[in-house]
């Protein structure tokens, strides 16, 4: 049999068509734009989701004996508001993860409602990115647009909707809403109180594996697939993605480096820790996970090459290092060039070069920006490690992290990290719980264990390692000295 797993990424769906041995038969992408209409807004039209979804899963089943296609399971990027009228229609564009409009609201949020109160109502604290912010300031700045919600979902909801005509969702994505209680795995009422939500405007909460129905008649015409496909609930993208990585279980790690960057730790108990600097959300495996997010990873690299150095060859630029000045380097770099989301939740964050002096180089500076990531990762499984979860290795993935660069983060971190064969893990992950929710197996945790396949592990050099303890400590104590100066150069 065969499954489909489907990524609703910011700028791109991935697609992949799996069997239920794990082994990949064929993969696809399909772009689409973004949109900014002022200056910290981002958007998108949910109608380019489905019509990317349904472009990509044509392609990927063609040739294929559709008969045998059982599944499908979608993830999807996190927190976007997707609001629905009486008529399933869009009310509003799609006010995306990124979107930083709804600052004041959030503020608002930790302020007067208090942090303290939302982490015992929600598992969470407020971010700008966060959906019940987005809520606020859509009926404060637009309640005409407010007035008619009928069904308030995420991305890879829309796309499951269309699928199947049913309102769900999944306790991994209804946790990065600020609407839900995490530790309860159920809606909010208290915070639907204050967003001025009644519960009937909120869709169904499954579990991720769980099947949310079969496609609709004329949906299966139009895809190739016979109508009797099960839709599974689907998962939020880095909650797919440790499944993708086999990170299930307590004390499993799973780094994901893209634009932005994250570290996901699961447990198999709810934990919140001591100053809610990480996400406490639910698995998509049943149990839960801690969430650790840099807003600024490959992407601060990108801007270092592309739009400082005025180059492409990453490589190239990362040959100039020499292997022998890894944890000795005297430059220092802080990665906020998008202000930061964890562990500081502080959008007047900068970046920074720091320590440069005349026999610093460009090579230098290159090593910084990557240490710079890596020490932010740093910081955030060090907060989870405070906690008490133990932690012996991760997984990590990323198109952009070149060997060096896995190098670098082995021996910040102080971790032995796995490669997979699968590159697209957020995809594989999806197809995995399609996998799950049409019995091919008999729970999340044995289909990840048997599917996921290591290609490379890369071991931390203890020496190289202790030289970098000294220069994290280092690093760590730059952004409380700059942090008053960052909100003095708004």
């Amino acid at each position: 049999m065969l499954y489909v797993g489907v990524d609703v990424g910011t700028t791109t769906a991935l697609f992949m068509l799996m069997d239920e041995e794990g082994q990949v038969r064929r993969t696809t992408a399909k772009a689409y734009p973004l949109y900014f209409p002022q200056p910290g807004w981002c958007e998108q039209d949910p109608n380019v989701w489905w019509a990317a979804v349904r472009l990509g899963i044509r392609e990927l089943v063609r040739g294929y004996d559709t008969s045998e296609v059982r599944g499908i399971g979608v993830a999807g990027q996190m927190h976007a508001l997707v609001a629905l009228d009486a008529e399933d229609k869009p009310v509003c564009p799609a006010i995306l993860w990124n979107d930083s409009r709804a600052q004041f609201q959030s503020d608002y949020l930790n302020r007067e409602v208090g942090r303290r109160w939302l982490s015992a109502k929600t598992g969470n604290v407020s971010y700008a990115g966060f959906t019940a912010p987005k809520l606020l300031w859509l009926r404060e700045e637009e309640p005409q647009a407010f007035s008619h919600i009928s069904k308030l979902m995420l991305p890879k909801d829309y796309i499951n909707y269309c699928l199947t005509g049913v309102h769900s969702t999944d306790c991994s994505d209804a946790s990065g809403t600020l609407l839900f209680d995490v530790r309860k795995r159920r809606w909010s009422k208290e915070m639907l109180s204050i967003c001025g939500l009644r519960e009937t405007q909120l869709p169904r909460v499954f579990e991720s594996y769980e099947p949310i129905g079969t496609l609709l008649p004329e949906v299966a015409s139009d895809l190739g697939l016979e109508p009797d496909v099960v839709v599974c609930a689907g998962a939020s993208n880095n909650a797919a993605a440790a499944i993708g990585t086999d990170t299930v279980g307590t004390g499993r790690c799973n780094i994901r480096i893209g634009s932005s960057g994250t570290i996901l730790v699961s447990n198999d108990h709810f934990m919140v820790d001591e100053h809610n600097a990480l996400h406490s959300f639910a698995h998509a495996d049943g149990t839960y996970h801690f969430l650790g997010c840099m807003l600024s990873a490959s992407a601060s690299n990108r801007w270092w090459m592309n739009d400082i150095l005025k180059s492409h060859d990453y490589n190239g630029e990362q040959a100039r290092i020499n292997p022998k000045n890894l944890g000795k380097n005297k430059v220092f770099f802080l990665p906020y060039l998008m202000g930061e989301r964890s562990p500081y939740n502080d959008p007047n964050a900068r970046g920074a070069f720091i320590g440069m002096h005349l026999h610093s180089y460009r090579e230098d500076m290159t090593q910084a920006v990557l240490e710079g990531v890596a020490f932010a990762m740093r910081d955030c499984l060090d907060i989870a490690r405070a906690e008490e979860v133990q932690v012996s290795g991760a997984t990590i993935s990323g198109n952009t992290v070149t060997p060096l660069w896995k190098q670098i983060f082995a021996n910040v971190l102080g971790l032995q990290l796995i490669t997979n064969k699968v590159s697209d893990v957020t995809s594989y992950g999806a197809a995995m719980l399609a996998c799950v929710a049409c019995g091919a197996w008999p729970d999340v945790r044995s289909c990840s264990h048997a599917l996921v396949k290591s290609a490379d592990i890369i071991m931390p050099d203890r020496w190289t390692s202790t030289l970098y303890q000294e220069r994290y400590e280092i690093w760590r104590s730059l952004y409380p000295v700059l942090a008053p100066k960052f909100v003095r150069m708004r």
